[in-house]
């Protein structure tokens, strides 16, 4: 399973801003963020997300589920 976390680095070490119960050695990968361009890239994300989850086409599989 894919899960995006937000993290910060302090003194060198990448530390999550949430607490997640994560095996040791579980493998992560790690995409920086220009500070210049985090705000960017929220807003692309949410405008990708709005477009998949706010649609009629939803509505028909929400009708199907209550049946």
């Amino acid at each position: 399973m894919l899960k995006t976390l937000w993290a910060i680095v302090q003194e060198g070490k990448i530390e999550l801003l949430e607490h997640v119960d994560l095996p040791e050695g579980t493998q992560v990968l790690v995409t920086l963020l220009p500070e210049d361009e985090t705000e960017f890239w929220l807003r692309t994300s949410q405008v990708s997300l709005d477009t998949i989850w706010d649609n009629a086409e939803d509505d028909v599989y929400a009708q199907l589920r209550k049946e």
